[in-house]
This record gives C-alpha cells, structure tokens and sequence, in this order.
C-alpha cells in the first residue's frame, strides 16, 4: 500500500465526520483574509452582532492589490493607484483594526 499524499495527511488531521453519502466535515484552523471578499464578512459579523471567533486563527494580508513595483510598493497604501483597489485595502485595513484581526500589511516584511 503507498504511503499517504500531503493532501490525505491534511485531510485526515482535519476530518471531524465523513457522512455515507460522502459529503465531509472539516475542522478549519487556520483563516486567511484578503482585501476582494473579506469586507462582505466583516460587515455580515456587523449586522449579526458577532465578533471573530478565534482571533489567533486569523490572518489578513492584501494580495489582489498590491503594487508590483519597489517604488510603488514602498509608499504604501499611497502607492496603489486604482481608485477601486485602494479602497479595498483600506477597507480591509479598517477592518482588521475594528475586529482585532492581525494583518500583514503591504510594506510588512513577513508579506
């Protein structure tokens, strides 16, 4: 018999209960965030009343938006031109402060 893929490993260590039918649930311990899809959760915890479960297991990091060039990447925020990509930055930003959510920001080294 071979030896488990990376992916069977993951699985199995995450598997909570597989159903007969085979639909699956899954233990998820660890959430990425980015700028394109996150504010629709922040603002669907807004109008729950609810607050992030979990903090430690969430990490946010702009990736769709950020500059490409060592110039542009160097001003920050600052360096993001479209008007529509900046916003989602901030929003996130923004977000990612109300919620207490840590967020490797564009100039981070750890990005």
């Amino acid at each position: 018999m071979a030896g488990q893929t990376l992916y069977d490993k993951l699985w199995s260590q995450h598997l909570v209960k597989e159903r007969d039918d085979g639909t699956a649930l899954i233990y998820i311990d660890r959430q990425l965030l980015h700028e394109v899809t996150s504010p629709q959760a922040f603002e669907g915890l807004r109008l729950a009343g609810r607050k992030p479960w979990r903090l430690d297991a969430n990490l946010a990091t702009p990736d769709h938006n950020v500059p490409t060039t060592v110039v542009e990447r160097a001003e920050g925020n600052a360096g993001i031109k479209d008007p529509v990509s900046l916003i989602q930055v901030q929003t996130l930003d923004d977000n990612c402060v109300e919620f207490g959510i840590e967020e490797f920001k564009i100039n981070d080294p750890r990005q």
